[in-house]
């Protein structure tokens, strides 16, 4: 066996699972669960409809590099969502389509990590979990950057010692943030760039959430969209993960992209030969089209700023809490230890939430997860503003 997975920790909802296992939540009270982070809301039905009229297609093998249309497709929607300017993205050699950004976060670190023993990947915390078994399992070591209330839960590069650039290979970063919602601005963004040219790492953005801000007026920038203004139009050592999972409610249909630097994305286009991971030619013309339109995405947003307004109101007074730029999650610190907190939700509410230490890991200074939670909006808006009364009266009682 691999040794390297006797590295991994268990996944959050594993430990979840292990923490309310002796509680019997109340049966009169119906179930909300506010863990997951699996969107809700209505896929559009003309991805269904395009599913069904190229099932047909199940016959034929898909390639890895996927439809020229839904590379071009891609391309036009980051051309225009970030403002690439005239040179754009290369379809041809800059966007690679991916069964949703897990896998393909996953399988990056596998491509692209030398695994020689001082090889370093650094990542956010808390963060997303793939991030570090990807890492561990490419046979690397983690560095933690902690990202706390004093950071704005982002990570503070200027704090990162220069002997752990020297040794990065690869960063992950999430903007905007699981499970913060916090957002880094384009001058952060190209610091990070300016320092992966000079100590030559890579780095992989993580945008799944990008789509999903709360101010129509300020969409988050992206990676990309910090390499161009710099003025490198190549995007050497930048490589940014999209999803329409929670941009288009369509986990299910497993489908994202990445793209950037050609000289990385031919690479780890050569892995997922291998890998055998194409995806299926029907998800690839439902995926066009969903590239192609925003009325779903801009009434998706609608219906998440109705329910961030609603829970906020609710809970104001009672948790330290703020509102986040994007995603869908509320992070707020808890009045007592998380894990206690989220087994109260369940015992007297039959409420689920996730305890932030979960997310996170003590580094050198204090676990930035501890006594915090993660709150999915996701639910209908009724279940939502259900779930805040009820998280309400448990902080009442305490």
């Amino acid at each position: 066996m691999n040794p390297n997975l006797g590295r991994l920790q268990p996944y959050p909802f594993e430990k979840l699972a292990a923490l309310m296992r002796d509680i019997e939540p109340p049966a009169e009270i119906p179930a909300i669960a506010l863990s997951i982070g699996e969107p809700k809301h209505a896929t559009p039905s003309f991805i269904a409809n395009a599913l069904v009229a190229h099932v047909h297609q199940l016959s034929n093998y898909p390639s890895t590099r996927g439809l020229p249309e839904l590379r071009q497709a891609i391309a036009d929607w980051l051309g225009h969502r970030f403002k690439l300017g005239a040179s754009g993205i290369d379809p041809q050699t800059q966007v690679l389509p991916v069964n949703g950004t897990r896998e393909a976060l996953f399988a990056f670190a596998q491509a692209v990590i030398d695994p020689r023993e001082d090889a370093l990947v650094l990542m956010p915390n808390p963060f997303y979990q793939i991030y570090e078994g990807a890492a561990l399992l490419a046979g690397a070591k983690t560095y933690l950057m902690p990202c706390s209330q004093d950071t704005q839960w982002l990570p503070d590069l200027a704090q990162v010692p220069e002997a752990v650039w020297e040794r990065c290979q690869l960063i992950y970063i999430c903007s905007p943030g699981n499970p913060t919602g916090a957002v880094m601005d384009q001058g952060q963004l190209m610091q990070l760039i300016e320092l992966a040219q000079k100590y030559d790492f890579i780095i992989a953005s993580d945008e799944c959430y990008a789509e999903l801000y709360l101010d129509e007026a300020s969409p988050p920038p992206g990676l990309l969209q910090a390499a161009a203004a710099l003025g490198l139009d190549d995007y050497r050592r930048c490589v940014c993960f999209h999803s329409l999972s929670k941009r288009s409610n369509a986990p299910g249909l497993r489908s994202g992209f990445v793209a950037g630097d050609a000289q990385v994305i031919e690479p780890f286009f050569r892995y997922r030969t291998y890998h055998g991971c194409a995806m299926p030619l029907q998800h690839q013309q439902a995926s066009l089209l969903a590239w192609q339109d925003e009325a779903h995405v801009i009434e998706n947003r609608r219906l998440y700023r109705e329910k961030f307004a609603a829970v906020l109101a609710i809970l104001d007074g009672v948790l330290e809490l703020s509102r986040p730029r994007a995603g869908f999650y509320l992070w707020p610190r808890t009045p007592i230890a998380d894990t206690d907190f989220a087994r109260r939700l369940l015992a007297e509410q039959n409420l689920r939430v996730l305890p932030g230490s979960f997310l996170s890991r003590a580094g050198e200074q204090d676990d930035p997860g501890l006594n915090h939670i993660r709150i999915a909006l996701v639910p209908p808006l009724d279940d939502c503003i259900d779930a805040a009364q009820r998280i309400r009266a448990v902080c009442e009682r305490l």
